[in-house]
């Protein structure tokens, strides 16, 4: 038995036919693909990367090759006597080496697909991965993986928070999947990377889905451990209670210290004047009962921007709840707490200090002047080299040249120590219009007590009603912290 393909040119050369193949697989691996992703329990932005780019790219291979095989047959023809009959590609049955050739394209083309469907499979769940993520196709992405990795949230999934469910950010995903791959290979990509806080999905989306905001947490007690900048590294330290509270409202016993801001039955909205939030000249409170304040900042003198205010949640003060960069003060006050770093050494905090904030073009420049540095000033101490090393180990973690990341460029909002954070609107010059309230700034004790300061059996003088702050020898009076720390040294 004879069979004869239809005469188009398309189907009278094996490369056309291999195109065909190739096509037919990259369109069962689209559909595939689509199939798997709007399926799943949550998108994946890199999908859109697998399903809208290298699908269609071996679409378009397969497509390339059949028009190849077309145009050299049809090349061949022309070349061909000009009476002779047009080729057709036959294939003979009564011929074993025919039976051969068949039996090894049918099966080639069904292990192909089966090979395409796998790999496609596979692919889906790598690109899932954190690994992906933060090290395959986010080279850029260098300083929040790294943050991400020795944070809270280090055992949660990138796509667990940045992929949004439902058709419109199901699409969106995908298309800045395909964006985010051109800016990648044509290098157009800001440094420091900008934080979407304007494409950010709601607290109630991603961080609610884990912590409930209503739960009482009451009073939690933590200790700070400072070292001051002085030879012999002063230690400080800072017994305090932060009353977290709840924002559970009636229903749960009342709102109550620092997490009444996102209580249900209340809502407080703000406008901001720049696009890391971090000028806010409204504050709008509504309260249970639907009475309206307003709190406008009387060091802002411009116009109020015109976009519409934002409710604030829970990211409006956790800001950076899985990539946080640390102050170089602070990690190097971690480290001397924990005896990575000896405070024995004279100068140590401010000679580390000052190696870790010098402007470095590279990682690479940086940790070589970090150790000729250190080297030089304590070269002749047994423990120069660990100390070197630690600093290194800082560097790398909190501090990244090439893209100008560190804790200036994204700076965390749930404190007010080296940033504005929560002076951003409780800086005591957030007033009603007849002056009679203020949002609430001197009392410190409104979200906090200092339980016991200083060093040693300092720490042991516990008095539960709280004790004025100290700041290194006297009585703290002024208000933002940050208009003299900067993470760094003082202005």
């Amino acid at each position: 038995m004879i069979v004869k393909l239809p005469p188009s040119r398309l189907f009278r050369s094996w490369l056309s036919l291999a195109g065909l193949v190739i096509a037919g697989s990259a369109l069962f691996a689209f559909v595939l693909l689509f199939a798997i992703d709007l399926m799943a329990h949550h998108g994946n932005p890199y999908m859109g990367i697998l399903a809208y780019v290298v699908a269609p790219g071996f679409l378009f291979l397969g497509l390339g090759l059949m028009g190849l095989g077309w145009w050299i047959h049809r090349r061949h023809e022309l070349r061909s006597h000009p009476g002779a009959a047009p080729h057709v590609l036959t294939i003979d049955f009564s011929r074993a080496r025919e039976w051969r050739l068949l039996a090894c394209f049918v099966a080639g083309t069904v292990a192909f697909l089966m090979l395409t469907a796998f790999g496609s499979y596979q692919t889906y769940h790598i690109t899932e991965s954190v690994m992906f993520c933060g090290q395959a196709c986010h080279g850029p992405m260098k300083p929040e993986y790294t943050a991400y990795q020795h944070s809270p949230h280090a055992n949660v999934r990138c796509v667990e928070c940045h992929v949004g469910p439902g058709a419109g950010a199901y699409f969106n995903a995908k298309i800045n999947g395909v964006r985010q791959l051109v800016c990648t290979i044509t290098g157009d990509i800001s440094r420091p990377i900008k934080t979407p806080v304007h494409n950010m999905r709601s607290a109630a989306e991603t961080c609610e889905q884990c912590h409930w905001p209503q739960k009482h947490n009451g009073n939690l007690e933590h200790t700070y451990h400072h070292f001051l900048a002085d030879e012999t590294n002063t230690a400080f330290s800072v017994r305090m209670l932060l009353k977290v509270g709840s924002g559970g409202g009636p229903a749960h016993g009342g709102s109550s210290g620092i997490h009444w801001h996102v209580d249900k039955d209340i809502k407080v909205e703000y406008v901001a004047a720049d696009e890391q939030r971090l000028i806010i000249p409204l504050v709008r409170l509504t309260d249970a009962k639907g009475n309206v304040t307003e709190f406008r900042s009387t060091d802002y003198t411009n116009a109020l921007p015109a976009h519409a205010p934002r409710t604030m949640d829970c990211l409006d003060c956790h800001n950076r709840p899985a990539h946080r960069f640390r102050t170089p003060n602070a990690a190097v006050d971690a480290a001397m707490a924990a005896g990575r770093i000896d405070p024995a050494l004279p100068w140590v905090k401010s000679n580390v200090v000052a190696s870790l904030v010098q402007n470095y073009a590279t990682e690479s420049e940086a940790l070589a002047k970090i150790d000729s540095t250190l080297r030089a000033a304590y070269k002749d101490h047994p423990r120069a080299t660990s100390l070197i090393a630690e600093a290194q180990t800082i560097f790398q973690r909190n501090f990244f040249p090439e893209m100008k990341a560190d804790w200036r460029a994204y700076p965390d909002h749930s404190s007010h120590k080296d940033s504005a954070g929560c002076f951003r609107c409780h800086d005591g010059k957030h007033k009603t219009a007849d002056g009679k309230r203020t949002l609430g700034a001197s009392d410190c004790n409104s979200c906090h007590l200092i339980l016991a300061q200083g060093a040693g059996a300092q720490l042991e003088q516990l008095n539960p009603r709280g004790h004025p702050f100290i700041h290194i020898d006297a009585e703290y009076s002024d208000l933002s912290c940050a208009e003299c720390h900067t993470g760094a040294f003082p202005k």
